[in-house]
């Protein structure tokens, strides 16, 4: 017969596990929104992916915003990366890098996109202050799969108290 002690080692162990699971909680999403900002009337068209998911091809008209969600990996090593382009322009830049993002952007990576680059929402000051280059060189590789994305039509459903600005 097993001592009890050996079965509550065993059913603490499994519990510590599962705490430290991806996925186990909602509350470990992250969502990354993506706003034009281009200005002038001009749509901005997008391809997101990342080694698993591929997001599809959406096109945002201005202040239109695109949505996704997911769990950073247990590893560290979540990447998200898009290809934007407008008129004779074509960018590339990595929207979510847990190196990057876990520590600034923890649930919301919001995201504007302006023609010199995406800026991201600066949670302290809530405007877009945190303005990066486009990444452009090779478009990274491919994905399977889709994830749940969500396309809004104006501006003024982001969130309470989020300023616009650059």
């Amino acid at each position: 017969m097993v001592p009890f002690s050996k079965y509550l080692f065993s059913f603490v162990m499994l519990a510590f596990l599962l705490c430290f699971c991806d996925g186990l909680y909602p509350d470990k999403r992250t969502h990354v929104r993506i706003i034009n900002e281009l200005g002038d009337g001009i749509d901005l068209n997008h391809h997101c992916k990342s080694k698993d998911d591929d997001l599809g091809i959406h096109v945002l008209a201005p202040h239109q915003f695109f949505e996704f969600s997911f769990v950073p990996n247990f590893w560290g090593t979540t990447l998200f990366f898009c290809r934007f382009w407008w008129g004779n322009k074509d960018h590339w830049f990595n929207i979510y890098v847990t190196s990057r993002d876990r520590h600034r952007c923890t649930k919301q990576c919001w995201w504007t996109v302006y023609s010199f680059g995406p800026c991201l929402l600066d949670g302290r000051v809530q405007k877009y202050t945190l303005c990066e280059h486009w990444n452009d060189k090779k478009l990274q590789g491919s994905g399977k799969g889709n994830s749940t994305a969500r396309i809004y039509n104006d501006y003024e459903y982001l969130e309470a108290g989020e300023k616009k600005g650059k």
